[in-house]
């Protein structure tokens, strides 16, 4: 596991009965490592980014993530007779954004509603390629410190990159405090909506819903992208509480509250 894993993950992991390794560099280092690893114990890598030679298993996992929107779709149509207007999917290297949107995309038509992708800022690969000039591959490098460990990722998927690029109407590179108050509001929802226990990595699409259509300084991207009261948001929460002392902090405590 990556440089800052929780020890609580750690934990689980040995609870299983499995070795777990936690190493002293990022997560995109930390693949090229258990990738070396595996070639020399002769074992098979499970590993959800792809790379020159390294596709199938990684093109089969985005495939698995297409369930989700499968199921969201089945389930929206029960509540629902509109279709989404607005997809919002938060994306580490991308697998399971580009899964997923390349299921709606399929299903629903890539022209009825918006796709916007969204990533920690300090691990902001799918950004940085996202608003590139050639819509290239743009790699991170560094700690990637953010709260959204599950999202801090530094290198694009490049089975689901070209997805992502084509059928995305918007990137967003998101502060932490932005996910801190996504756990909060699904935590602590309106009356009458059921409260949910989000990790930092899931909760982020929710804070960035809240800060561009409640807080002035997301207007101008709201307008842009045409939310408004009749917006129809599909949203996708991809994480518990897996650091449970931290979600209390962010919680219970109210820590990293957007300020402005």
């Amino acid at each position: 596991m990556p440089k800052g894993s929780p020890q609580a993950s750690v934990n689980r992991i040995h609870g299983l009965g499995a070795e777990c390794i936690v190493t002293d560099v990022n997560y995109d280092d930390t693949v090229r490592l258990a990738s070396k690893t595996a070639d020399k114990n002769d074992w098979m890598l499970v590993q959800d980014t792809a790379w020159d030679g390294y596709e199938q298993i990684p093109t089969w996992i985005s495939q698995g993530y297409m369930t989700m929107a499968d199921e969201a779709i089945e389930q929206l149509t029960t509540i629902t007779e509109k279709r989404p207007t607005h997809v919002m999917l938060q994306a580490g290297v991308g697998a399971m954004a580009g899964g997923v949107l390349g299921y709606l995309s399929d299903k629903l038509g890539a022209d009825t509603f918006k796709a916007v992708i969204s990533e920690p800022e300090a691990a902001n690969c799918i950004y940085r390629s996202g608003t590139s000039d050639n819509g290239s591959m743009q790699c991170v490098g560094g700690n990637l410190n953010s709260i959204m460990a599950g999202l801090a990722c530094g290198e694009p998927n490049p089975v689901t990159w070209p997805i992502l690029r084509n059928c995305s109407r918007a990137f967003v590179s998101v502060a932490d405090n932005i996910s801190a108050t996504g756990m909060r509001i699904l935590g602590n929802p309106l009356k009458g909506d059921t409260a949910v226990t989000s990790g930092e990595s899931g909760a982020i699409n929710l804070g960035l819903l809240y800060f561009l259509t409640s807080k002035p300084e997301g207007k101008t991207a709201a307008d842009a992208l045409g939310l408004n009261k009749d917006s129809v948001v599909l949203l996708f929460n991809t994480e518990g509480d897996t650091n449970p002392q931290r979600y209390r902090k962010l919680v219970w405590e109210g820590g990293l509250e957007i300020t402005a």
